[in-house]
Order: C-alpha cells, then structure tokens, then sequence
C-alpha cells in the first residue's frame, strides 16, 4: 500500500556525515511507524532505527549517539542523520513502514540506498 523511496545515499570517509530521506506515499503518513534497516554483503538484514507514529524513537546499539531518525509529516519524510560514520556503516539502508496499531510488522519496503565509508 506505501510506496518507499530512498535518497541520499553515497562515498564518503570516515568522520564524515550523511543525511538519508524516504519519501513515503499511499496511507497518511503520520499513521505509520517508520524504520530504518541496513544491509551489507555477507551480512543478515540489521534494523537500524525506527520511530513511531507516536513520535518515539529506538535505536540499535551500534548508532546511538552517532545516528537521528526524524519525520517530518507535512512532507511525508522520514529521515536519517548519520554522523561520525565509520567503515562498518557501509551497507545498503532501506526504509520501511509498519501500520497503525503494529509498530513493528514492516508491510511496505525501499529498494535502497548504498552508503560506503571508506577507512
């Protein structure tokens, strides 16, 4: 039903920072609870960051303090600032959108957006 594009994608070094947008559209926006996940080669899929229709916020361990996940509902974006990256963020990172009333069961995906770090 949600339609997901990811943009911001890139090469950058390490210390560096990026700013990932998925635009969303289909469903109002502001019902659903948005994530973010990431993916590298010869790795499991790793959820990243999600915030909820609600406005609340979770991280994985690995990012907090490094990574912000915002939305903006007027623009039906949800966003990604990553800072301080680190070679080990290389990975293809997808949105993805869960319905009202199931926060965390993704129904709708991005194709994806490479980031690479280099040392």
């Amino acid at each position: 039903q949600v339609q997901l594009v990811e943009s911001g994608g890139g090469l950058v070094q390490a210390g560096d920072s990026l700013r990932l947008s998925c635009a969303a559209s289909g469903p109002p926006f502001s019902s659903l609870s948005m994530g973010w996940f990431r993916q590298a080669p010869g790795k499991e899929r790793e959820f990243v960051a999600r915030i909820k229709w609600s406005g609340a916020v979770t991280y994985v361990d690995s990012v907090k303090g490094r990574f912000t996940i915002s939305r903006d509902n007027a623009k039906k974006t949800v966003y990604l600032q990553m800072n301080s990256l680190k070679p080990e963020d290389t990975a293809v990172y997808k949105c993805a959108s869960a319905p009202f009333g199931a926060d965390t069961s993704y129904d709708s995906w991005g194709q994806g957006t490479q980031v690479t770090v280099s040392a």
